[in-house]
């Protein structure tokens, strides 16, 4: 059944488009064609009321969703509740994270994507493992007791997931180039983050495969005037990725803009550190067996440690626009296009002929008006 998506302003990734309809057949684009040109063979045309039809935004950092953790049910039915609370503010594809945890915990969650992704459960594309291979100098609000050191049996792990994508974040100065490099040949994304690693460890990382930065500027090693640390280096490099929380809480606005003038266009992404609260009624839960309460859209412990945030997609990309002073377009990329690229999606990100109907549309407000998710209308 084709249904052409009519009278909307289409940003495809690249450019804005009017007076073109968007023509999708099950899972796929066929056709980005005029409005008064259809193909034949439309089954329905859907009115978009004039407003903003984008790529559906991915978020490659999500603990949890609508009042669920990962961490505490590493199950099927946590990852629908996550993925339906956040496809509500735009997020069409997501990657569960699970934060440092026992390897049993590690595994089921491996286990609990590998069905989702089987089952086709809406937005769920693989997993992010943040930890536990982290260095407890820069565990922010990780349990530092469950850290560990990357190992065979981990290794082993760590690239078990085959279906969807596997993104992990470790402290590479606690691991060898070797384990890197082996970790890229698998297939898995590797990122940096609760690191202590300073400028030369980190070079070292990124020529053996490092890729990306979780949640840069926080729990790394800073850029100061003699030691560039992790973080000079990440912005110094040209082919790394850059994960930012936009949330006026992790890091300063002036800050951000700084990072997105100094780092290579299309190399900065945002995430959402998203916790049980986005989506939920009761902002307030438990990590660790502390309580972690939300104050004026701030997650934190009760000593002041940030404990990811409350922030989703959609109020990412407008504060990227608002707070950071970044223009539009190049907003909705990095929360579409440029995260599609980090994770090897070359099929999402972008409203283009062949490419898998993942879709939102907004209006002026950055409210969500509808969704689809491969092709199929979300709710």
């Amino acid at each position: 059944m084709a249904i052409a998506l009519v009278n909307g302003r289409v940003f495809t990734g690249e450019q804005w488009l009017v007076d073109q309809a968007v023509v999708i057949e099950g899972e796929k684009i066929i056709s980005i064609c005029p409005t008064n040109n259809l193909p034949a063979g439309i089954n329905q045309k859907i009115d978009l009321g004039g407003q903003r039809l984008i790529p559906g935004l991915i978020d490659t950092q999500v603990n949890g969703g609508g009042g669920a953790l990962f961490n505490d049910a590493p199950t099927v039915e946590t990852l629908r509740t996550m993925g339906a609370a956040h496809r509500k503010f735009g997020t069409t594809g997501f990657y569960p994270t699970l934060i440092s945890d026992d390897l049993s915990v590690v595994t089921a969650a491996i286990a609990a994507v590998k069905s989702a992704v089987e089952q086709k459960v809406p937005g769920v594309l693989g997993v992010h493992l943040e930890g536990p291979f982290l260095n407890p100098e820069r565990k922010g609000v990780h349990d530092a007791s469950k850290f560990k050191i990357i190992d065979e049996a981990a290794f082993e792990l760590l690239t078990s997931l085959n279906e969807g994508k596997t993104l992990i974040t470790i402290a590479p100065e606690l691991t060898t180039p070797k384990m890197i490099s082996r970790f890229v040949k698998a297939g898995v994304v590797v990122a940096a983050g609760h690191s202590a690693a300073n400028y030369e460890q980190t070079k070292t990382a990124l020529a053996a495969g490092l890729s990306s930065f979780t949640h840069l500027f926080n729990a790394m090693t800073p850029l100061t005037s003699r030691e560039p640390g992790m973080v000079g280096a990440a912005l110094e490099n040209t082919n790394s990725w850059c994960g930012i929380i936009v949330d006026g809480f992790h890091v300063h606005p002036s800050t951000l803009k700084i990072a997105h003038q100094a780092k290579t266009k299309g190399q900065l992404i945002l995430v959402t550190d998203a916790m049980p609260s986005v989506g939920a009624d009761d902002k307030n839960f438990m990590l660790n067996g502390e309580l972690i309460r939300c104050e004026d859209g701030k997650l934190s412990t009760a000593s002041g440690t940030l404990a990811g945030s409350d922030l989703d997609m959609l109020a990412a990309v407008k504060n990227t626009v608002e707070l950071v002073g970044i223009e539009l377009d190049e907003a909705i990329r990095m929360a579409s296009t440029y995260p599609a690229v980090m994770m090897g999606e070359m099929q999402l990100g972008a409203i283009k002929v062949g490419y898998t109907a993942s879709m939102i549309l907004i209006d002026e407000n950055f409210t969500l008006i509808r969704s689809w998710i491969n092709g199929s209308e979300a709710h």
